[in-house]
């Protein structure tokens, strides 16, 4: 039984005005609204999708 590491990540800026697909991303990411925190997997997909949306998201 292996454990996964996982990478809490907060929303910390509103994606309003933001590119569609960067808005998609964080709905990918599990994140609604301001100061939500998400506690996903950390898998280079994620980190992919954390990198696009640097400039809005925290890592925790």
């Amino acid at each position: 039984m292996t454990t996964q590491a996982k990478v809490k990540v907060q929303l910390v800026r509103s994606p309003i005005g933001c590119k569609e697909s960067h808005r998609a991303t964080v709905r990918g990411l599990g994140l609604r609204k301001m100061n939500s925190v998400s506690e996903i997997e950390d898998t280079p997909a994620v980190r992919g999708m954390i990198n696009k949306i640097s400039y809005l998201v925290k890592v925790l």
